[in-house]
């Protein structure tokens, strides 16, 4: 299953999978655009015909819905969490929760959680967290959901990925030995709608950064010029790729081989609060 994979990197990677062999679900919230990519993904499958199921990732009983009708529905393979946004303007939810942490980090988070049974009676099976460069220039704040300090949306958006790369790593060791493999992935950038209008505005970096906007910009127009086909290769890797077989807990960079992760990822009081975050604001059963 390919969340967001409805267009960009997400059809694409779904598009990898299915001609793989892979009986790929797509996930999205319009569907028009469910039905396209359908189109898209069966020219190319090799296996059972792809499917759409719609769903708000943004909303939590959505996110919620979506796993009960997954696991109700037996084993699952391969998840890939590839749903991702960045906002210009400071948004909420319809939980009431700040729109760049719940979409980046606490949907995937929770979305995972939930379908652990279905991946784990499908052993050896694969998690797959699309993660971002943007991690590296993240406050390493998570006292609370917002940082302290204005809304910029660049670091926002890295600090909710930073969010959940640590939850990512984190979790590979918990499921160590179980037979699901944990990897992130760093798409490293492309021509997608979620990059399209939003990063040529100043306001989403800080002040200091809106003084050399000019070359912050341009940095910004290489980095998301590139296809998004290319971009999904470090998913598609790290979903199906047989040398990582038994292996776990690693970052698939942009180039589709392991890297090494941001020193921020692992820190011990990073992931103890993003943990507890996850846990308040997206509960499982029985307050977990």
């Amino acid at each position: 299953m390919v969340t967001a994979g409805t267009g960009g990197i997400g059809l694409e990677t779904a598009m990898g999978l299915a001609a793989r062999g892979f009986a790929v679900t797509v996930v999205g919230r319009n569907a028009e655009r469910g039905a396209r990519a359908l189109e898209r993904i069966a020219a190319v499958a090799t296996g059972a015909e792809p499917r759409f199921v719609p769903a708000d990732l943004a909303s939590l009983d959505s996110v919620r819905a979506l796993a009960a009708r997954l696991a109700a529905e037996g084993p699952l393979k391969v998840l890939v969490n590839n749903v991702g946004a960045m906002f210009a303007d400071r948004q909420q939810t319809v939980d009431g929760i700040e729109a760049t942490f719940a979409v980046n980090h606490l949907s995937p988070y929770l979305l995972t959680e939930l379908l652990l049974k279905p991946l784990q009676a499908a052993e050896p099976s694969r998690i797959v967290n699309v993660s971002s460069g943007a991690v590296r220039l993240a406050k390493r704040t998570f006292d609370a959901v917002e940082p302290p300090g204005g809304y910029y949306g660049f670091h926002w958006y890295g600090r909710a990925k930073l969010a959940n790369l640590a939850y990512t790593l984190d979790l590979a060791e918990r499921l160590r030995g179980t037979g699901i493999s944990v990897f992130a992935a760093d798409p490293g950038g492309a021509a997608t709608e979620m990059t399209n209008g939003t990063m040529t505005s100043p306001k989403i970096v800080s002040p200091g950064l809106r003084l050399l906007w000019p070359l912050v910009r341009r940095k910004f127009e290489r980095s998301t010029s590139g296809p998004a086909a290319t971009a999904a290769r470090p998913s598609i890797v790290a979903a199906t790729d047989a040398a990582l077989d038994g292996r776990t807990g690693l970052l698939i960079g942009p180039q589709a081989h392991p890297v090494r992760t941001p020193r921020g990822s692992t820190d011990t009081r990073t992931v103890a609060d993003v943990l507890r975050l996850s846990r308040q604001l997206a509960p499982l059963a029985g307050g977990r």
